[in-house]
């Protein structure tokens, strides 16, 4: 397991004004900054994942729990029709986003907004968020990554253009968050509301009547 790089920052400052604290006696002090640098390096944790997905599988691209499944909310989806799958992911599931499905980035959108607390049907329209548009076998997909109350800050990798492949890390979401996918509406879902699902592992969808590439 690694740690993702944007946790660097966090981490050692935590451990820093641990040992600062230690050093000079203050070891009361000490205690909260070391279990601060103990959640920041279990937050920031990277394990692998082992992607093994069918060409139209649609992979989890995060860790949490299903919020919606079923049809899109219209309050938040693009426009158009879509399905939804949302996940929401607490301060303690793996935040590292994965690639859910192979193809070409055509589009990579960020959004400035509110933070609302990201459990919530206003958070997907209102919140400070970030897509990226998938074009697999002639159909498009939309991975949107939203923040909430804790999660103050969206990391994309990823460019306009880029050739990505399933399970490939793509960016990070900081602390608490939410996850929304976006999919052509003859989808089949394969995850129903309450269900907990890994990024990089769990199928969440499969396309139907997508191009061979």
């Amino acid at each position: 397991m690694s740690i993702d790089r944007s946790g660097a920052p966090f981490i050692g400052n935590a451990a820093i004004l641990a040992l600062i604290a230690a050093l000079a006696g203050f070891r009361l002090l000490a205690v909260p900054f070391g279990l601060l640098t103990i959640f920041f390096i279990y937050f920031f944790r990277d394990p692998d994942r082992h992607s093994d997905v069918g060409p139209d599988e649609i992979l989890s691209p995060a860790d949490g729990r299903v919020l919606v499944a079923g049809d899109s909310e219209p309050s938040g989806a693009p426009p158009g029709t879509w399905r939804q799958i949302s996940i929401f992911l607490s301060p303690l599931d793996v935040h590292v986003n994965r690639i859910p499905l192979s193809g070409r980035i055509t589009r990579v959108v960020y959004t400035p907004g509110k933070f609302f607390p990201a459990y919530r049907a206003e958070a997907a329209s209102q919140n400070e968020r970030n897509e990226i548009w998938i074009e697999h076998g002639g159909q498009t997909i939309i991975c949107r990554q939203v923040v909430g109350v804790l999660a103050r800050r969206i990391i994309c990798r990823i460019k306009e253009g880029a050739e990505v492949t399933a399970g490939q890390r793509y960016g990070i979401m900081k602390f608490g968050s939410r996850m929304d996918l976006y999919l052509p509406p003859a989808t089949t879902l394969t995850v129903h509301v309450g269900d907990r699902v890994r990024s990089g592992e769990t199928t969440l969808a499969r396309l139907s009547g997508a191009r061979d590439e």
